[in-house]
């Protein structure tokens, strides 16, 4: 176990075999020292500091079927929402009070929600925020597209590639959607100039350990600045509504194991980690995660953003979700820091 932990750590990569193993003996033990050693590392280059993001669910219309999605478009009973461009803008400024100086719009692929409508917003928050950094979460765009989004000033793009296995991906979404555009579409964002992310769900419907050694091949071989990780969750209006949710305990090796990978990423504690465990951010901190994603999307609309059953911080107000946060990463020895958080220049 410390043979191929410390090469991990030393080497920043691993065989195929060896990342086999780690996943298949996956022992209190081994999660005890991997995650010492990613915290380590993590404080290298972080300290005992946590960025904190500000997300704006803006939109749960989606032209998009994943089996796995609640906001599907295939799922009929969802209660669907789009906001205004004033509203977006009444988060950013609720946001900036708040100290947050990263912005995360994410929503479904809405195809009501023009290119244009999204370049001028973009432009709009950016001239109003100068100081702040600007992340989308908006799924495969044609390249055109993701450069105009970038002119207009955005620097983030979270694309989940969600499985580097063809067969697996086939297993989780319709057949218009094909993996090897979405590994196009991060090729393209890094090549733009986006500081790009990615990442998948723990314990899918089909995953296997085998398609989680590729994710890890995948992802180091496409070296991203941030790097999104959290359990599989169900949702009761999707095929998958009985299958069973991702673990805490493959979940948080996982985040050690990628940050022994990329030292320097971005890797945050997901909502989904929270929601599963009461502990689950904290404990993803202590994994070696370094962000934490309080929502600031308007509570009349938050429970509607329901990519999964049970998610939690649904009913909290920003200010709430932000003390909140503050408060459970001092429970732990972290802090909160309020500036942007870039990804450290090499």
């Amino acid at each position: 176990m410390n043979k191929i932990i410390a090469k991990l750590e030393q080497q920043q990569n691993l065989d195929r075999d060896e990342f086999k193993w780690l996943l298949e003996n996956n022992t209190a033990e081994l999660r005890t020292e991997i995650s010492r050693r990613a915290q380590i590392i993590a404080n290298e280059s972080f300290g005992k500091g946590v960025y904190v993001r500000g997300l704006i669910e803006f939109s749960n219309y989606c032209k998009n079927d994943c089996y796995y999605c609640g906001i599907r478009c295939g799922n009929e009973k969802a209660n669907r929402y789009r906001l205004t461009e004033s509203e977006i803008m009444d988060c950013c400024a609720m946001g900036y009070d708040l100290d947050f100086r990263t912005f995360v719009l994410q929503g479904g692929e809405d195809p009501d929600f023009s290119d244009d409508q999204m370049v001028e917003l973009i432009s709009k928050i950016r001239n109003k925020y100068p100081d702040c950094a600007i992340t989308l979460s908006l799924g495969e765009r044609a390249t055109e597209v993701y450069k105009r989004f970038f002119a207009a000033g955005a620097n983030r793009y979270l694309l989940r590639h969600e499985t580097a296995t063809e067969d697996h991906y086939k297993k989780l979404h319709p057949k218009e959607l094909s993996l090897e555009n979405r590994k196009a579409c991060l090729e393209n964002l890094k090549e733009i100039g986006f500081q790009v992310g990615t990442g998948f769900m723990v314990g899918s419907p089909h995953q296997t350990v085998d398609n989680i050694v590729e994710d890890l091949v995948f992802i180091k071989s496409l070296n991203p600045h941030m790097i999104g990780i959290g359990p599989f969750i169900p949702h009761q209006h999707t095929p998958y509504k009985d299958a069973k949710a991702g673990t805490l305990e493959e979940t948080l090796l996982l985040i050690s194991i990628l940050r022994l990978m990329l030292p320097q990423a971005l890797i945050p504690a997901t909502t989904a980690l929270g929601t599963i465990d009461p502990n689950g951010r904290e404990l993803g901190i202590l994994a070696g995660a370094n962000v934490v994603m309080p929502n600031l999307s308007p509570v009349s609309v938050r429970k509607d953003y329901s990519l999964y059953d049970n998610k939690i911080c649904t009913g909290d107000e920003a200010a709430e979700c932000r003390v909140c946060l503050s408060k459970r990463m001092e429970g732990i020895g972290y802090e909160i820091l309020t500036h942007r958080g870039d990804y450290p220049q090499k």
